[in-house]
C-alpha cells in the first residue's frame, strides 16, 4: 500500500509540473558549475578546494605498506615491475592541472582577500605535495605551473631537473607558509597550516640531502644543514602551537583530535567511513578477508620491554636464538607489540564476543575462516596460507565496533603526526653533528612508549656513535609508525 500510495504522490507532482512549469528547473547547465559563479563566491571556492583534498591526501588503507617488510603482500610475480607498471609510480599530473586551474581561477575571482589568501596557501601546499610525491619516485619531473591548454600549448614539456623541482617545490611551501594561518582549529580543523607546511618542507629538504639523491655522498653533503635549519624550525612551531607526544601510543588512533596531531584526514560515519577495521580484523570478526598481515620480520623488529633486540645477550628479556624466540616471542615486549599486533591466543576483547575471548590462528584451534598453518596431527592445510602470516594488525582497530558494525569504522587517520616530525629532526640532526637531539628525540618517543629506561637512560638505545644512531632512528622509525604508511 506504501508503495502504491508513493507512486501515486510521484505521478501527481509530475502533473502538477506538467501543467504549472517550475521556475527552480530553468537551470542553463546541469552537469556543472560555471566558473564565474565558483570563483566569485567564498563557498563554492572553498568547496572546490575542499574536494581537492579528496583526491590529494589518502586515508586508512591496509595496503600502504604492502610493499614493505612490515607486511605479507609483497607482488613478486614475473613481470610485476615494469618500466610502465602503475602499481610502481606516481603521475599526479590530473591533480596537478586542477590545483593549477584553481589558483589562476582564484586570482582572477572576486573572492574575499581572506579567503584568496587561504584557499592559495593550500593550493599550494597541495602542488609542492604532489610534486614531492614525484620526486621521491622519479626524480626531476616536468614542474608544470598553469593549466595547460591543449589546442596552444607544446604539451611535450621536458624534464625539470631534481635540484630544480626541490627548488620549486620549498619555493611552493614556502609562498604558501605566508598566507596559511598557524594551526587550523574549530571548523578549520583537517585543513592545512603552517604545522603541516613547515613539517612537511623538513621532510622534502631530508629527501634532498638523504643517500637517495646523494649517492656518491651520502652523509656528508651541503643540504644537511639546510635540513637540520628546517627541521628544528618544524618541530619548534609545533609545540609552541601546542602539539605534543600523546601520554599513551594508542591515543593516536583512537581519540580524534588529539595533541599529537600535525594533519588529519577526517572520518565522520556515515559520511566519510574507512574499510580499515573491516579488512585488519580475523574474517570471523569481520565482513571482509584480513590482508596484508604483518611479517615475522615486523614481529621481529620490536624491541623487548628494555628497549634492546630479542638476541641481545646484554639484555634484560634476553630470549636466545630465533628458535627459541618463536616459542615466546609475545612476552616481556615492547608495549607498542600489543598495540600494533594481534597473534595467536592473544586477549581480543571485540564487542559481541564473551568474556576473555582470545583469538586464535593455530590450524586445528582457530574456526576455518582463521585458521593459518599445517595441523602435523592430521595434516590438514589452512586455506589461506598465501594470504595471512597467522598474526593480524591489531594497531589502529576499534574494538567497541562489533562485527555488524565493522564498515562504520570513522576513526580520523594520523596522515602526520609529531613522532614522525621528531625522526626528520633527529635524522637531521644526527648528521650535522647533533648527537645530542637525535638521541633526545628516540629517548622521548621509547619513554612514551613505555620502554624501561635503564640504569644508563637511554632506554635500550645504542647510540654511541654517528652510525648507531642512524640505525637507531631507523629501526625506531619502523616500529613507531608501522602500518601508517610510512615505509
Amino acid at each position: 500500500m506504501k508503495l502504491n500510495k508513493i507512486k501515486q504522490l510521484s505521478i501527481g507532482l509530475v502533473t502538477i509540473l506538467l501543467v504549472n512549469g517550475c521556475n527552480s528547473l530553468d537551470i542553463s547547465n546541469l552537469w556543472n558549475y560555471d566558473a564565474d559563479l565558483v570563483w566569485n563566491d567564498d563557498n563554492l571556492a572553498t568547496a572546490y578546494v575542499t574536494d581537492l583534498y579528496g583526491d590529494i591526501f589518502s586515508g586508512w588503507s591496509t595496503s600502504a605498506d604492502n610493499t614493505a617488510e612490515q607486511q605479507t603482500g609483497i607482488p613478486f610475480m614475473l613481470s610485476t615491475i615494469t618500466t610502465s607498471g602503475s602499481g610502481y609510480k606516481r603521475w599526479n599530473y590530473t591533480n596537478i592541472r586542477n590545483i593549477n586551474l584553481g589558483l589562476e581561477y582564484l586570482a582572477e575571482g572576486g573572492c574575499t582577500e581572506s579567503v584568496k589568501n587561504s584557499l592559495t596557501g593550500q593550493m599550494l601546499f597541495m602542488r609542492a605535495y604532489q610534486y614531492g610525491e614525484m620526486v621521491v619516485y622519479h626524480g626531476g619531473m616536468p614542474y608544470i605551473t598553469k593549466a595547460q591548454d591543449k589546442d596552444e600549448d607544446d604539451l611535450y614539456v621536458t624534464r625539470t631537473s631534481t635540484a630544480e623541482c626541490f627548488d620549486l617545490i620549498i619555493k611552493d611551501l614556502d609562498d604558501a607558509i605566508t598566507l596559511l594561518p598557524a594551526k587550523a582549529t574549530g571548523n578549520d580543523y583537517g585543513r592545512i597550516d603552517q604545522c603541516f607546511a613547515k613539517a612537511y618542507k623538513a621532510k622534502m629538504l631530508l629527501y634532498k640531502a638523504s643517500p637517495q639523491f646523494n649517492p656518491s655522498n651520502m652523509y656528508d653533503n651541503k643540504y644537511w644543514n639546510e635540513a637540520y635549519t628546517a627541521a628544528k624550525e618544524a618541530y619548534d612551531f609545533c609545540i609552541a602551537q601546542g602539539i605534543k607526544l600523546t601520554a599513551n601510543y594508542a591515543d593516536n588512533w583512537s581519540v580524534d583530535g588529539n595533541s599529537e596531531v600535525v594533519f588529519p584526514i577526517i572520518y565522520s560515519n556515515p559520511d566519510k567511513t574507512a574499510d580499515w577495521e573491516n579488512t585488519i580484523r580475523p574474517s570471523s570478526l569481520s565482513r571482509s578477508n584480513a590482508n596484508n598481515t604483518p611479517t615475522w620480520d615486523m614481529v621481529k623488529a620490536f624491541p623487548m620491554l628494555d628497549g634492546k633486540r630479542f638476541d641481545d645477550p646484554a639484555g634484560k628479556y634476553y630470549a636466545g636464538a630465533e628458535s627459541d624466540f618463536l616459542q615466546k616471542f609475545w612476552q616481556n615486549r615492547d608495549p607498542r607489540f600489543e598495540d600494533c599486533i594481534l597473534y595467536n591466543a592473544d586477549l581480543y576483547p571485540v564487542l559481541g564476543t564473551a568474556s576473555g575471548y582470545r583469538q586464535y590462528t593455530s590450524v586445528g584451534i582457530a574456526v576455518r575462516e582463521d585458521s593459518y598453518g599445517i595441523n602435523p596431527n592430521v595434516g590438514s592445510t589452512a586455506t589461506q596460507n598465501d594470504a595471512i602470516s597467522g598474526m593480524y594488525v591489531r594497531k589502529g582497530s576499534d574494538l567497541s565496533l562489533s562485527q555488524d558494525l565493522v564498515s562504520t569504522y570513522d576513526h580520523d587517520y594520523p596522515f602526520m603526526r609529531l613522532a614522525e616530525v621528531m625522526f626528520i629532526y633527529a635524522e637531521a640532526a644526527n648528521e650535522t653533528d647533533h648527537q645530542d637531539v637525535a638521541v633526545d628525540m628516540l629517548k622521548q618517543i621509547r619513554k612514551r612508549a613505555g620502554i624501561e629506561a635503564g640504569e644508563n637512560g637511554l632506554y635500550g638505545l645504542k647510540v654511541a656513535n654517528r652510525e648507531e644512531i642512524r640505525q637507531a632512528i631507523l629501526d625506531e622509525r619502523n616500529v613507531e609508525l608501522c602500518f601508517e604508511g610510512h615505509r
